[in-house]
């Protein structure tokens, strides 16, 4: 048994970004950007109005109030689109829309608030600045700018970007596909015959949600009878993906056969069993490049271990930089005690309090309750060198739910 440190460098060592792929813009959305993003020009190419109003000479109306107004003779209206060929003289102004070009001779815009029309004129109420309601030219973006970087993730203001520069297609990292198998005799599908004795494999569909989850392509391979020459025949289908994801099977039982099927595949064992609980009987290796991971079979101990080992390493093969959930600092509303030697992942329900968090366990923590889980927005992490943690301690918190 290793520490959960030591598996995890061991495992990440391990895992490598795929290759790239291209996509349309909006199906870059979500994805790792794979190249640098360089502006071919400006943006915006021109000095533009940042209003609807009154292009004009600043100096004007220098003096303008709403008790004095200054009256200037209005030559042109300017819609957004179009650039004006007159250029404007003292006394004059330009009706603007806003994103319109500003005419030759302007360094100010009035809005159309501060103003009102008359027959072939408009009275201005407000003073202006130079540069004032104007966007410069280039104030976004520069030419030769690297708007975006290689190993970004794109999100909708990166893709409103892509499209200011240009880009319809756009190379990314490859999702990797990661087939999962659930194993055991006791296993039927969600709409399979059951009986006393038969349960519904869970575990297929929490993994592929969680593949799914993080970006990734899960492929089921279905459920395994506790046999090796069926459990050796689907686990070689999953060996064309990416990743190859088993639950169940590996502990030390007379019908655990999943370590020693990955083994005549040609896995290269890596390590098995990991100091941590949930989750302990862990195996991880490689067949030829491809990861393989050998998860438990109850239902809690194969989603965290997923969460602590798979999620990062499916991350960083789609070019992730950030591999890791976010952790918190906060108050524990009850006490929990443990076993020394092991990094404990308790469920929790986190909350925002008076200015602070506070966590507090969801309940009976049995390995096989899996509405545990699904009232839990965060995990309680316990380190291994600690035996008790009391009411009104501090700890960390990873928490799951992103939009927490």
């Amino acid at each position: 048994m290793i520490s959960f440190d030591e598996a995890l460098n061991n495992i990440l060592s391990h895992i490598h970004a795929l290759g790239f792929e291209k996509v349309s813009l909006l199906d870059g959305l979500g994805r790792v950007i794979a190249e640098d993003i360089y502006a071919k020009r400006d943006i915006p190419p021109l000095d533009n109005s940042a209003m609807d109003g009154y292009a004009l000479k600043f100096e004007d109306i220098q003096k303008a109030s709403p008790k004095d107004p200054v009256r200037l003779e209005v030559i042109e209206d300017l819609p957004a689109g179009f650039i004006s060929k007159k250029k404007i003289e003292r006394g004059k102004a330009i009706r603007i829309m806003t994103g319109a070009p500003i005419p030759k001779g302007a360094d100010a815009v009035i809005p159309v608030e501060e103003t009102k029309k008359e027959d072939g004129a408009v009275l201005i109420f407000k003073a202006a600045a130079p540069g004032e309601n104007i966007r410069k030219s280039g104030e976004d973006v520069k030419k030769g700018d690297c708007v975006i970087s290689q190993g970004d993730t794109l999100r909708p203001a990166e893709v409103g970007m892509l499209a200011s520069v240009g880009r319809s297609f756009i190379s990314v990292y490859q999702k990797p596909l990661v087939a999962i198998l659930c194993t055991g005799d006791e296993l039927v599908d969600v709409d399979g015959e059951l009986d006393e004795v038969k349960i519904i494999s869970s575990n297929s569909y929490t993994l592929a949600a969680q593949v799914r989850d993080c970006g990734a392509v899960p492929v089921q391979l279905g459920i395994a009878k506790d046999r090796k020459e069926e459990i050796e025949e689907k686990l070689r289908q999953g060996t064309r993906a990416d990743v190859l994801i088993s639950s169940a099977g590996i502990s030390v039982g007379d019908y655990d056969f999943v370590k020693e099927v990955m083994k005549n595949l040609g896995m290269e064992m890596i390590f098995w069993k990991v100091a941590m609980r949930p989750g302990a009987p862990l195996a991880f290796g490689t067949i030829g490049e491809k990861p393989a991971f050998g998860l438990p079979g109850n239902p809690v101990s194969s989603m965290i271990s997923f969460e602590q080992f798979v999620r990062p390493s499916l991350l960083k093969m789609m070019g992730c930089r950030q591999l890791f959930r976010p952790v918190i600092e906060a108050i524990l509303n009850e006490g929990i005690k443990k076993t020394v030697g092991r990094r404990y992942f308790i469920r929790g329900s986190v909350s925002f309090e008076k200015g602070k968090y506070v966590v507090t366990t969801t309940g009976e923590q049995g390995s096989g309750i899996l509405r545990s889980m699904v009232k839990a927005n965060g995990l309680i992490v316990i380190p291994e060198d600690q035996e008790i943690a009391r009411a009104g301690d501090k700890v960390k918190v990873q928490l799951l739910d992103r939009n927490f």
